[in-house]
């Protein structure tokens, strides 16, 4: 490439993306900037070589480059394109020593360079010259799918590469992959199975070793899932408890019938690991304290493993921070801190092993752990146990069987359980030994389960993790290599044979019943060092493995232990998903020798480990040398740990196995990092806002220009030393290193835009340092003083632990700003990435909150309260809180300075504004990002400001605490009560106060508190009252006429005048008073409303609104508490009320008393038993429809009025509503029966319809009973008195006097079935024995049956109530309803208007809740809204307009005439159902209709004044006939067109309802004659149709010849049946499927007319009809129609019809088919 650049290039790439790149650390060093066309996006560092990713997604290589086979030197010194990328946009840039890689954007991955280790991941070639495609294939996914990549790290034979869902996948050579194998290399990438599961950040790899820096797992908040105890396929237990006298045995031996069981997810293979036990339980430890001593993992190695013998120093040599308590387990088990956070996850098994070669010696964790994924299980020690039994289960497998995946997965399983067990280097033996006994205490309390519990959570505590195990602190680990040398070449069927010496050892020496006895029995095994809980009996075989536990042993302690909450915010959750993450881990693997993984030891760990000491330092970023490390914080500090042989740590302590914190001047805050060969480079911000940089280690030798400097110099550096080149390269964004040279990206500083984007990132990192200064040196010392809580009191301590969660909350977001602006300067330069403008709201609530906790703790004087503290902590002058707060001023008190301290962070927000409007100033003004930076900047001032001023309103009223007299401030002071304004100048006062009597009024933010006293005394206010705003009304009084300055205050249960002492100070109180109103309605209470929300303050708070109150005075509602809406003072709307005694009405208020729709529950002495009220209200009191549930379980549905049942109701007594022993509907008149109503005694099997008197049957009435009795008579006092007629079913009848019920006193009649009656006087009671002395008469013989059953007929009916009497408080209460006060007073408009309101409520109500209505219904009540006008006299159209709209009103219960239906039905159906069917009730149930009919024909009458009364005619001629209408013409029998009827109008609507009961009736009257017809139309319908019309006589002329059956002619012969007249007979048969006598009479028309035609076809001319030739055919076709209950039908029609229809033509027909009726009763064959 060319490297004149032309003018222009050179301006457009000039500016940005700038690549320097300079060896060494000297003076004389120059950056070389290597010109390119393109700004570089991008640049990574090998060995020897470099690649660059430029904007446009273009790659170029530069340095030696070996493996370019076309170029004649393998050194460039130009940048190369890789031409084969062109085609590909790349996203990311990594190089290793020999070899590069690259991701595309579509998450491709190419890599080229040498091969020889596998570490290009493409099989077969040793050297790849030019980027090839390597796919990443998860073969676990069914069916197998490519792994998108988002970035790749390589190493010196290896490669890391992270996926989009953020796991590792690793290929090439050696233990630094973290891969389960032992054959290099591998040519595939494989999923590290280790980190699977969790969240991984970035990777990067050294020489020969990894790093992953790992998001948190959340803290383990879930509730604990119950353990597994069934088989995920046969759903049989998994384990078994069998109950002995002196202990319990355990067993596992569960074989699933189905297959092979999926343990909890156990799909990977065996070869797979997963992520251990910290990936799942953190609560592994039970305390940070305590000391958990652990067990060495027994891991044999290769003898390729140890390939420096400098790797395991002879503990000599080793730095004296670091003891020598190896464990001289089989593998050199590295020992992990013991001591842990519970926040963090514990070290995973295999942290120490050497690199394992044998893949049946690395050891995954049981896969189930993985099921859980990221979440950790709450039992982290199932899977240990369950290792142990499947340990002893596989045994015998294992021994036998070499190499095969199942011996494999039981071998990764048994030793799991020894894996759990690390010690820890950094703890002193002694610690490590002494506490034994305590920790086997802890052991046996935390082993403890009861016996019933689930059996996994006895696995839980009896698990191995807390085993302990330990070793002789006096053996060598020389000498323990020697002892584990007869095992290391073993394969896996040796490692069968350790477990089983292991196994042997533990039976042999265990000892039952120790530990019930009380004994600790420990047992050292030395070369296994496994320490055996005594109490283990193992009874082995190969199927299954039972462990006998001692019952005192199950002891429940398995409980959670309470963890105590400490003052401080534990872990803060991350504030959003998408910001930059601060609870991060750092995790390493691979080769240890230099200490470059971190643990404290040199040894290797082929599976990936967590770097316990970083655990909390919040690390945003880890970079990997060759062999030493480094980890950049979000305090922009930078660990440092490994090789430190030329400086590159930039520290000297030891040991450098440990990560250590680079040494570098206060204030320098590093925020990019970058790691060679034997250097390290830091990017940092330093006194100016731009970058510098930072050099440690190995200075480099250039043998041409080295000067005399450099040899004074040194070899290295002893910290890290400022390049003095830094300042010309202009702003540096990231820095990387590699091999033995340094690259910085720089920006020139175009239009200031990227100088103020550096300054404002510095500035945040700066801040959050500050913040994270304050956690550390102010707030941590104070938690950690035990007096603190009871220094500070119940309310402060809570308040200031308020304050401390803010504080985490706006630290952490700080610190995700920070992060994320860090790595946004690193890459995009995009200003709409900026957090602080997307999330602007997420940031000012932060501060918000964080303001509002220090000015609540303000006000309660708590910083007065931590004076004390910070003394005892800090000493008397507590110069770290001066020195924090950065208070200018002298001498102020430590009270101030801590308030100061803790509003520092306002200061910031202006900072935040003012940097952004910094931003804004490098953009057009029109543009886009113009306006949002600017607007952004306007929201950050704004809540600046804001919060100032509520920082001065907590410093007000913090003054007027201090200041005011004491009583009332105990009562009246609240964290969150602000003073607005008071009235102690004598500026307000309350009108018509007494001349003595002092008032004064503070107003609050949530009330105004009113105080008094009398002038004399010496407690001024010795009353105060205080006003909630939320339920204040202020209105100025004016001034015209009164001449006083008033403001009229309303109250709920007051209102008084204040007066104003000025014009002014009224307008200030009373916008002061409406704000504060405003406020606390907009529920921002002491916040106010903060400039972000946009909501804008309105100048008078509503009239109406929301709000709760709790009563004081009122004596009805006295310490009730309300809750809904308020209008001027009274609750008014929806509203909730709620009494001390538990009442509660949910409901409407008007002007403050219920009135409308409410819900009222009174509690009753039984607990779980209550009166419950729903219905409607007015005044205060039940007043309308409503339906009352009393706690004795009676229910009463209907009217009330004044809080009493009154007008139509109905009562169901009984518990149970389904078999409710009584039920009663009728009138009631101030809470008792009165009036007509129908009581049926359920139990007695009577039902009683008449007339009561405050709640006693009194008056004429008619009683049936079950057995068919039935009376009519007076009643009086509750019983039969008086007159009365009583039938029995045999129609045995007595008429006369009655004394009590059925029992007869006095004279009267008796009369028997066949007509003989005695005459006489009569005592006893019916049914059984009667005296009577009287008169026997034998009737005359000559009176016909008929005349009997009439004289009985008509005796009946007489005595009981008149039809017209019934139910009259229905129908009233629909007239009042329609505005009538009686029936047929009161206007039609006022009519018209209730309904319509009716029907509008109605509608609000189905739209708050449509549920409640179908959506046929909804259309009614739409249709309903348009009410049929007219003008003039009623024609036809209008009559069939009328009628459709009485359709659709009936139709809806929403609608008075609906609603009357309704209940009409329901009355009638309780009436005549049940006992009511008795057939003598027939003439009453018929002529109630008939009443009901009269009676809405009235209504009906009275909402159309036009329409002609019963009887009347309409004005049109009768010539359109109903035609103008066809829907009409259907629902309307064709009778003359032009008189109206009530019964034509209104049956249709009521009829069909009534229907069932009314036929019943008639079916039990008519069943004798029905009996007789039926039986001769059975026996005539055996004949077929010839002979049938020759036996009834008809005319042979009209005899059918042919008929048509399914469309053919068929002729008619002698055997032919049920053919002829097939038509007439089908038609006939509708009348049972019609309901009213019109459209059962056009049935009957139909069927003549059938008729008609068929003898009109077959005679072929015009005929007339004689009623001689009709009536046999039509004769034959009732026979063939074979209608049941003909009697029944006839005799409806016959009682029903419109007499307008009688002597018609309908008459006629009708005449003709009850005239067939009674001639097929009296048909003689013969």
């Amino acid at each position: 490439m060319e490297k004149q650049i032309s003018c222009g290039e050179e301006d457009g790439s000039g500016e940005r993306g700038l690549l320097h790149t300079w060896m060494g650390y000297s003076y004389s060093t120059t950056p070389e900037r290597i010109l390119l066309s393109r700004p570089v996006l991008q640049a990574a560092l090998g060995a020897r070589h470099g690649v660059l990713l430029v904007e446009g997604g273009q790659v170029y290589s530069f340095g030696e480059l070996p493996w370019k086979q076309n170029h004649t030197s393998s050194v460039v010194t130009e940048p190369v394109l890789e031409a084969v990328l062109s085609e590909q946009r790349v996203v990311f840039v990594a190089a290793g020593s020999v070899h590069s890689g690259v991701v595309t954007e579509d998450g491709g991955m190419h890599m080229w360079g040498e091969n020889t280790h596998g570490q290009c991941g493409l099989s077969g070639l040793s050297v790849i010259p030019n980027p090839t495609p390597v796919g990443v294939l998860d073969s676990e996914a069914m069916p197998p799918q490519t792994v998108k990549i988002l970035e790749v790290a390589c190493g010196d034979q290896h490669t890391l590469a992270l996926s989009a869902k953020h796991e590792v996948w690793a290929w090439g050579s050696g233990c630094q992959l973290g891969l389960n194998t032992s054959k290099f290399p591998v040519w595939k990438p494989q999923k590290v199975e280790h980190l699977a599961g969790r969240h991984v950040l970035q990777v990067a790899c050294g020489a020969a070793h990894s790093l992953a820096l790992v998001r948190c797992l959340p803290p383990p908040h879930e509730p604990r899932k119950p353990p597994q105890d069934k088989c995920g396929q046969c759903h049989q237990m998994l384990y078994t408890m069998t109950d002995r006298e002196d202990h319990v045995i355990i067993s596992d031996g569960h074989h699933c019938s189905v297959g092979v069981e999926l343990d909890s997810g156990e799909t990977t293979s065996a070869f797979e690991g997963s992520p251990d036990q910290s990936s799942r339980g953190k609560q592994g430890k039970s305390s940070p304290t305590e000391p958990v001593l652990s067990m060495p993992t027994q891991i044999p190695n290769s003898p390729t493993c140890i390939t420096n013998p400098e790797s395991t120093p002879p503990p000599e040599s080793k730095p004296a921070s670091e003891p020598q308590n190896k464990v001289p387990a089989s593998s050199q088990e590295p020992v992990e801190p013991t001591i842990e956070n519970p926040e963090e996850p514990e070290a995973p098994p295999t942290n120490g092993e050497f690199c394992v070669e044998a893949s049946e010696f690395s050891t995954p964790e049981p896969d189930s752990c993985r099921a859980t994924g990221g979440k950790s299980s709450p039992y982290p020690d199932e899977q240990a146990v369950k290792a142990y039994l499947k340990r002893l289960s596989d045994h015998a497998l294992a021994e036998h069987t070499t190499k095969t995946p199942s011996t494999l997965h039981s071998a990764q399983l048994s030793s799991d359980c020894a894996d759990c067990f690390t010690s820890d280097p950094l703890i002193p033996v002694a610690q490590s030994v002494t506490p034994m006994g305590s920790a086997l205490n802890n052991l046996v309390v935390s082993c403890a389960s009861a016996v019933g519990e689930r059996v996994v959570s006895t696995y839980e505590a009896l698990s191995l993790r807390k085993v302990i195990g330990y070793w002789v602190p006096g053996e060598r680990v020389e000498e323990r290599l020697r002892q584990e040398e007869p095992m290391q070449g073993k394969k896996s069927s040796s490692l069968g044979d350790i477990r089983e010496e292991e196994a042997e050892l533990s039976r042999r020496l265990s000892l039952p019943g120790l530990l019930s006895q009380g004994t600790h029995a420990l047992l050292l095994l030395h070369p296994v060092c496994r320490l055996h809980i005594a109490e283990f009996e193992v009874k082995e075989s190969a199927s299954n493995a039972k462990t006998e536990v001692s019952p005192r042993l199950l002891r429940r302690t398995s409980r959670h232990r309470a963890r105590a909450v400490p003052l401080a915010p534990g872990g803060i959750p991350e504030a959003d998903a998408h910001l930059p993450p601060l609870q991060t881990e750092v995790w390493s693997w691979g080769r240890g020798q230099e200490g470059q993984l971190g643990h404290g030891d040199l040894l290797p760990r082929p599976q990936p480990v967590c770097v316990k000491s970083l655990n909390g330092k919040e690390v945003l970023r880890v970079a990997a040398g060759a062999y030493h490390s480094l980890a950049l914080t979000a305090q922009s500090q930078v660990f440092s740990w490994g090789c430190n042989t030329s400086g590159q740590l930039g520290h000297m302590e030891s040991p450098t196995t440990l990560p250590h914190l680079a040494k570098l001047s206060d204030g320098i805050r590093v925020w990019d990092i970058g790691a060679g060969q034997q250097h390290t480079l830091l990017l940092a911000d330093g006194d100016c806002i731009q970058p510098i940089l930072y050099y440690s280690g190995q200075q480099v030798k250039e043998v041409m220009e080295q000067t005399e400097e450099e040899e004074k110099t040194g070899e290295y550096t002893q910290q890290p030393v400022l390049l003095p080149f830094c300042m010309n390269l202009g702003y540096v964004s990231s820095v990387c290193a590699g091999g033995r040279t340094c690259a910085a990206l720089t920006d020139c500083n175009v239009m200031g835009f990227i100088a103020s984007l550096h300054e404002l990132a510095a500035a945040v990192r700066k801040y959050y340092c500050k913040l994270s200064n304050i956690n550390s040196l102010l707030l941590q010392p104070l938690l950690k003083l035990d007096s603190l809580s009871s220094t500070l009191g119940q309310s402060s301590a809570g308040l200031l632990q308020n304050l401390i969660g803010r504080f985490g909350r706006l630290s952490q977001l700080t610190g995700q700003n920070s992060a994320s602006l860090t790595s946004f300067l690193r890459r995009s330069r995009d200003i709409r990435g900026l957090v602080i403008l997307d999330d602007a709201h997420l940031f000012l609530d932060t501060y918000s909150e964080y303001c509002s906790a220090v000015g609540d703790l303000l006000v309660m004087g708590g910083f007065q309260a931590l004076v004390k503290p910070c003394h005892d902590v800090f000493g008397k002058g507590a110069e770290v809180v001066q020195k924090l707060s950065e208070c200018s001023e002298e001498d102020l008190p430590l009270a101030d300075v801590l308030a100061h301290l803790f509003y520092l962070p306002i200061k910031h927000l202006h900072e935040y504004g003012r940097l952004l409007l910094k931003l804004a100033t490098c953009y057009e003004v029109s543009s886009v990002d113009y306006q949002k930076l600017q607007d952004a900047c306007s929201k950050y001032e704004s809540m600046a400001l804001h919060l100032k001023r509520r920082r001065k309103e907590a410093e007000y009223t913090l003054h007027f605490w201090k200041s005011f007299p004491g009583k009332m401030t105990d009562s009246l002071r609240k964290p969150s009560r602000r003073l607005i304004c008071e009235s102690s100048n004598k500026a307000l006062t309350l009108q018509n106060a007494g001349r003595f009597s002092v008032n004064w009024f503070i107003l609050f933010n949530d009330a105004l508190v009113h105080a008094q006293g009398m002038v004399p005394y010496k407690s001024l206010f010795s009353t105060h009252h205080v006003f909630p705003l939320a339920t204040l009304w202020v209105e100025p009084i004016s001034e015209e006429n009164t001449g006083i300055y008033g403001l009229k205050v309303t109250s709920p249960e007051e209102s008084f005048t204040l007066l104003a002492s000025s014009p002014a100070e009224k307008a200030k109180w009373l916008r002061s008073i409406n704000q504060a109103v405003e406020q606390a309605l907009s529920g921002l209470g002491h916040d106010g409303i903060p400039p972000s929300t946009g909501v804008t303050q309105r100048a008078d708070p509503p009239i109406s609104r929301t709000a709760s109150y709790t009563f004081y005075k009122d004596s009805r509602l006295k310490e009730a508490i309300y809750e809904g809406r308020w209008v001027s003072g009274k609750p008014n709307g929806r509203g909730v009320v709620k009494w001390p005694d538990g009442r509660i009405y949910t409901g409407t208020f008007k002007n403050g008393l219920e009135d409308g729709y409410g819900d009222y529950v009174v509690p009753n002495k039984n607990p779980n038993s209550c009166d419950h009220y729903q219905g409607q209200w007015k005044d205060g009191k039940m007043h309308g429809f409503g339906t009352f549930r009393y706690a004795s379980g009676e229910i009463y549905e209907g009217s009330f009025q004044d809080n009493m049942r009154h007008g139509h109701g109905m009562l169901r007594s009984g518990k149970l509503n389904s078999t409710s022993p009584s039920v009663f509907i009728g009138q009631w008149q101030y809470d008792k029966k009165s009036g007509y109503g129908v009581f049926d005694d359920i139990t007695r099997g009577e039902k009683y319809m008449g007339m009561w008197l405050d709640d006693q049957r009194q008056g004429n009435a008619v009683v049936v009973t079950q057995f068919s009795l039935y009376y009519e008579g007076s009643f009086s006092n509750n019983k039969m008195m008086g007159n009365g007629v009583l039938l029995s079913e045999d129609d045995t009848t007595f008429e006369g006097e009655f004394s009590e019920d059925w029992t007869l006193n006095g004279k009267g009649v008796l009369t028997m079935p066949n007509g003989d009656y005695i005459e006489g006087s009569f005592s006893g009671v019916w049914g059984t024995g009667l005296k009577m002395s009287g008169t026997y008469y034998k009737p005359s013989l000559y009176d016909s049956d008929k005349e009997k059953a009439h004289a009985l007929y008509d005796k009946l009916g007489r005595l009981a109530v008149h039809s017209e009497e019934k139910w009259k408080a229905v129908f009233l209460e629909c007239w009042n309803r329609l505005g009538c006060d009686s029936p047929g007073q009161g206007q039609t408009t006022t009519a018209w208007d209730n309904i319509a309101v009716a029907l509008t409520a109605n509608r609000r109500q189905q739209r708050d809740s449509p549920e409640l209505l179908s959506r046929s219904h909804h259309k009614t009540l739409e249709s309903l809204e348009f009410i049929p006008q007219h003008v003039g006299p009623v024609t036809l159209e209008v009559y069939h307009t009328i009628r459709r709209y009485l359709v659709k009103a009936c139709d809806t219960p929403l609608h008075p005439l609906g609603r009357l239906v309704e209940t009409l039905v329901s009355v009638y159906r309780m009436t005549y159902v049940g006992v009511g069917a008795n057939r003598r009730l027939l003439p009453q149930a018929v002529n109630e209709i008939k009443s009901y009919l009269s009676r809405i024909f009235q209504l009906v009458r009275f909402l159309f004044p036009d329409l002609p009364e019963e009887g009347g005619s309409l004005a049109d001629p009768p010539k359109e006939k109903g035609g103008s209408d066809p829907a009409g013409k259907q629902l309307e029998s064709p009778k003359p067109g032009c008189v109206v009827s009530s019964s034509a109008l209104l049956l249709p609507v009521l009829l069909p309802r009534l229907y069932p009961p009314l036929f019943t009736l008639y079916a039990l009257e008519k069943e004798k004659e029905d009996d007789v017809y039926w039986e001769c139309v059975l026996r005539l319908n055996k004949q077929p149709d010839l002979a049938l019309l020759a036996f009834l006589g008809v005319q042979e002329k009209f005899w059918p010849v042919t008929v048509t059956v399914h469309g053919e002619k068929q002729q008619v012969l002698s055997s032919t049946k049920d053919t002829c007249f097939a038509s007439a007979v089908e038609t006939l048969q509708q009348i049972s499927t019609t309901f009213t006598p019109s459209d059962k009479l056009q049935v009957i028309q139909l069927t003549f007319e059938e008729i008609t035609q068929e003898v009109l076809a077959l005679l072929k001319q015009d005929f007339l009809w004689s009623m001689d030739d009709l009536f046999p055919v039509f004769l034959f076709v009732v026979l063939r129609a074979r209608i049941r209950n003909l009697g029944s039908e006839v005799s409806l029609i016959e009682d029903l019809m419109d007499p307008c229809v009688q002597h018609g033509e309908h008459g006629i027909m009708f005449t003709t088919l009850k005239a067939c009726y009674y001639q097929i009763q009296h048909e003689k064959i013969t």
